[in-house]
């Protein structure tokens, strides 16, 4: 029979026992774990029954521990300190699995590019929020305001590691609404001849025709804007013929691209991560999530 009550024994009430054993009393045990003091006298019965066995002689100012629970308060105390340890390692599991990280891109990629990718990584780590952050500044990462960084551009600073995802091509694009309005330009000559999407104040569009030997003024741009994301909708809605990542195309019905002889250097994407936190677990899940998923989202 005393075997049959060891079989069933209730290590639950362990914890009972001990706050009981260490307060002298009943109630200081219930204050000491926020509990009712019925409940732990009740928790105390069922441990001396599954024993067979009394734990504590009642006095008038408490209780006072028997042979029998001097005799098993060493492995009592052995068993809450394997439930803290086994606590504290479940809790280290779950902020291994759970948690925010924060990822910066540009403008463009924060809103054509990454989402499908963050779509799919909520899918794979439901217990990961994301935060995004979408500006073209660089310093990011060096002030710790993002923990991942999606650049077309190579970070040089030493204190980022940084991995490159692949080629992004910029091609020439126009929506069939303004092709079918002005005709298809045959040759990249015949681009002085059509309403061209520029920059405002940045010439990066004028600098890369002219090492192409295409010679473009500001005045040969009909529209013009420097915020990417508005350029990315004017072309989109037949504005004119603007020059754009080719990932966008997908992204804008209607749109094709042109003139595939048009060699417009490409742009060089680039994932990037702080050395000092690139072995923070979840940053890291996340880190190759995006080193696997955004090469075939640039190719899709």
């Amino acid at each position: 029979m005393a075997q049959d009550r060891l079989d069933r024994f209730d290590w639950a009430l362990v914890k009972s026992f001990l706050a009981v054993l260490d307060a002298g009393s009943l109630m200081g045990a219930a204050r000491r774990l926020n509990a009712q003091q019925p409940t732990l006298s009740r928790h105390v019965a069922e441990l001396e029954a599954q024993l067979g066995a009394p734990l504590f002689e009642r006095t008038g100012r408490g209780v006072t521990p028997t042979a029998a629970a001097l005799a098993i308060a060493d492995a009592a105390r052995q068993m809450e300190a394997g439930a803290l340890a086994l606590s504290r390692g479940l809790a280290t599991s779950r902020s291994a699995e759970t948690g925010t990280v924060r990822i910066t891109s540009s403008t463009v990629a924060s809103t054509w590019l990454l989402p499908p990718v963050i779509a799919a990584l909520q899918v794979a780590e439901p217990g990961i929020a994301i935060e995004l952050v979408a500006t073209n500044q660089l310093s990011n990462l060096l002030r710790r305001e993002a923990d991942i960084a999606v650049r077309m551009v190579r970070p040089v600073q030493s204190s980022l590691v940084a991995r490159k995802l692949g080629e992004v091509p910029i091609v020439a694009a126009a929506h069939r609404s303004y092709l079918k309005r002005a005709g298809t330009p045959r040759t990249p000559a015949d681009l002085v001849r059509h309403r061209l999407i520029g920059y405002d104040r940045d010439d990066t569009i004028e600098r890369g025709f002219a090492r192409l030997g295409v010679v473009l003024t500001r005045e040969h741009f009909a529209v013009r804007t420097d915020d990417q994301v508005a350029y990315g909708r004017l072309v989109a809605a037949g504005a004119g013929i603007g020059f754009v990542a080719h990932y966008n195309i997908r992204h804008w019905p209607g749109v094709t691209a042109l003139l595939p002889m048009l060699e417009i250097p490409s742009l060089p994407c680039w994932l990037a991560v702080h050395r000092e936190i690139r072995s923070n677990r979840l940053v890291r899940r996340v880190y190759d999530f995006l080193a696997e998923a955004l090469p075939e989202e640039l190719t899709r």
